[in-house]
């Protein structure tokens, strides 16, 4: 390897939060990061916009102080999570909540969560190149030559953050995965003053939608069903709690639609180059931990960067999507089946210790130790079904 070639340590493709989150673990260990994006802030995709306690947890690996690095103004806490039931039903409509364990989650746009992690990344001195799209990759030994739009970097490690279609895997040949749901995302925010701290889960047989406060006037709603909705409008027929919920708000911006993938890769390294985001599998956005989930994966990665072994990312990124592919699973089971979910709501109302039990199984994150690595799904079910 020449080493009067190398430009930096780590070139990471992508610049969402994903990559962003990349680039500050590797800058924050003294490592030389570039970055390109097809784009140029701000960058903004549809999201529920939520971070459970557990993705703050990992913003805190990080280097950030959520309490001082994420704006008041432009922010608000998150105190649990609340399921409300079939509100088209004819019997009673159930609802259930619970306190999240441990701490406060929080409410964010996209936009602005985007602009804290970049204005991190660039204190720490990481190099951005803006509108620039991947060519093509070239791998010698330690090196990797990425010839972009315009001109050509050497690099000892090539990082893949560039979403579901990446680039960067179908060059690897990184792209074989198995698909375990395909559903349809369209997200709106409204300029209300938010009648609940908590993360609202509206059910219908249709899909869900998701309420998370994100200001003292404003709420992000997110609708994710199997079928695409005309408009905001149309999504909120299936929910008149959530549509009574608006009657006085305004929506704030145009509505952005998404496809939300359960994925899982075979592999996510091949010689120097790695994937991270959701170009390294995904699930299903009824989870709500997308953020956590590349947070994660950041911290990993970037271990295993400092000690020159992406196997042990490999085992590590298998690790970390195990519990939210569980509760993925769980979770797209209840959508699916009326008489579960009334059944299922109707336990947590009988026995609010149970919600709490699932709830700790999904941000607690330490699930595994207590059921086992092949114990996963069937303890979950358990824990709903008793």
């Amino acid at each position: 390897m020449d080493l009067r070639r190398i430009q930096s340590d780590v070139f990471i493709v992508g610049a969402g939060p994903a990559g962003l989150a990349c680039a500050i673990a590797a800058a924050r260990q003294g490592l030389k990061v570039e970055v390109i994006d097809a784009a140029k802030p701000p960058i903004n995709k549809a999201c529920g916009e939520g971070l459970l306690p557990g993705s703050l947890d990992s913003l805190a690996a990080l280097g950030f102080d959520p309490k001082r690095d994420l704006p008041h103004t432009q922010s608000a806490s998150l105190e649990g999570v609340r399921f409300v039931g079939d509100s088209t039903s004819s019997k009673r409509q159930a609802t259930v909540q619970c306190n999240f364990p441990g701490g406060s989650g929080c409410g964010i746009r996209r936009t602005v969560l985007h602009q804290v992690l970049l204005d991190r990344a660039a204190s720490l001195g990481v190099c951005f190149h803006w509108q620039n799209t991947l060519r093509s990759v070239a791998i010698d030994r330690n090196l990797a030559t990425i010839h972009a739009t315009s001109r050509t970097f050497h690099t000892r490690y090539l990082i893949g953050a560039d979403g579901h279609q990446s680039r960067v895997a179908a060059l690897a040949g990184l792209t074989g995965s198995t698909i375990h749901s395909r559903r349809i995302g369209l997200r709106q925010h409204y300029t209300v003053a938010p009648w609940t701290d908590f993360v609202e889960v509206y059910w219908s047989n249709i899909g869900q939608a998701y309420v998370t406060p994100t200001s003292s006037n404003e709420v992000c709603v997110a609708f994710v069903a199997d079928k695409k909705f005309a408009s905001p409008e149309d999504a909120l027929a299936y929910f008149p709690t959530l549509r009574h919920h608006l009657t006085a708000s305004q929506p704030n911006g145009p509505p952005r639609g998404s496809i939300t993938l359960g994925r899982s890769l075979r592999r996510v390294t091949t010689s120097n180059i790695a994937l991270i985001g959701d170009a390294s599998g995904s699930v299903d956005a009824i989870t709500g931990e997308g953020m956590a989930l590349c947070f994660r994966q950041a911290l990993a990665l970037v271990s295993a960067l400092q000690s020159d072994d992406l196997s042990s990312y490999q085992s590590a990124h298998r690790n970390i999507q195990r519990i939210p592919c569980l509760m993925s699973r769980i979770l797209l089971l209840i959508g699916r089946s009326t008489r579960l979910r009334a059944q299922i709501f109707s336990s947590f109302e009988r026995n609010p210790a149970l919600f709490s039990s699932i709830l700790q199984l999904h941000v607690g994150n330490h699930a595994s130790h207590l059921f086992g690595e092949d114990g996963l799904l069937a303890a979950g079910l358990s824990l709903l079904t008793s």
